[in-house]
């Protein structure tokens, strides 16, 4: 997520000293990443930063985010550790673009997608928050997931939900609890929408955290190898 507080703050109607957040391009499982929520009591939006991996507030080791960075549309109702969050516990998770990787012969070549030209948009999250036997607060996300549109097919059997603006308000809406209805927002982004890019192997290690990440290569040449 690589835009700053202002444009944050402008596209999903939150107080920019309420976002703490320096721009990202390469952000990994169980790192931070800026979740936007709705506050219980009034209609009004909040940001923060969550642990990317659910941590049910049930669960008795937290390592169980490792496997629940993503929640599949198809179960997320039945399954123990979305099923509660799905009606009770719904977020934005902000973003620019997203990477997804299509293997070849010698290496998998990673791809930048952007909806339009690289404007904001959102994920459909989850949240959980999860407390340690020593009193430690930790609270946690997902990124829900549904079948690829045509531009993702080729590339991956999955892709990250994202929302539509005029979803936000019910999607985010504490006092909406009808399970159905939050499950008909989770469709395949319209392709149309959307463009991909190949982009370098330097996003394939987490170290690398800068704009080179996403920027788009000419795949006629052969995208430099990280470890040769």
């Amino acid at each position: 997520m690589s835009r700053g507080k202002e444009a944050l703050a402008n596209h999903f109607g939150v107080d920019p000293d309420d976002i703490d957040w320096e721009p990202r391009y390469n952000i990994a499982p169980t790192q931070q990443v800026l979740v936007i929520r709705q506050d219980r009591k009034q209609p009004i939006r909040h940001a923060s930063a969550m642990r990317w991996g659910l941590i049910p507030h049930w669960a008795t080791d937290p390592a169980i985010g490792v496997q629940t960075i993503n929640a599949r549309s198809e179960t997320i109702a039945t399954k123990p550790a979305f099923r509660e969050s799905i009606q009770k516990r719904r977020c934005l998770v902000p973003a620019d673009g997203f990477y997804e990787w299509k293997r070849s012969t010698r290496v998998k070549q990673p791809f930048c997608f952007e909806v339009r030209s690289g404007e904001l948009f959102a994920f459909a999250g989850l949240w959980d928050r999860w407390r340690s036997s020593e009193g430690n607060l930790v609270e946690s996300c997902t990124i829900v997931t549904t079948t690829p549109n045509r531009l993702l097919a080729d590339i991956h059997s999955r892709m990250p939900v994202i929302l539509s603006p005029a979803d936000y308000d019910l999607w985010l809406d504490p006092g909406m609890t009808n399970v159905a209805a939050a499950l008909d927002m989770l469709r395949p982004h319209d392709a149309s929408l959307m463009n991909g890019f190949p982009v370098s192997t330097r996003v394939n290690a987490v170290a690398n955290d800068d704009a080179e990440c996403s920027l788009r290569i000419s795949i006629s040449q052969p995208a430099p190898l990280l470890f040769d």
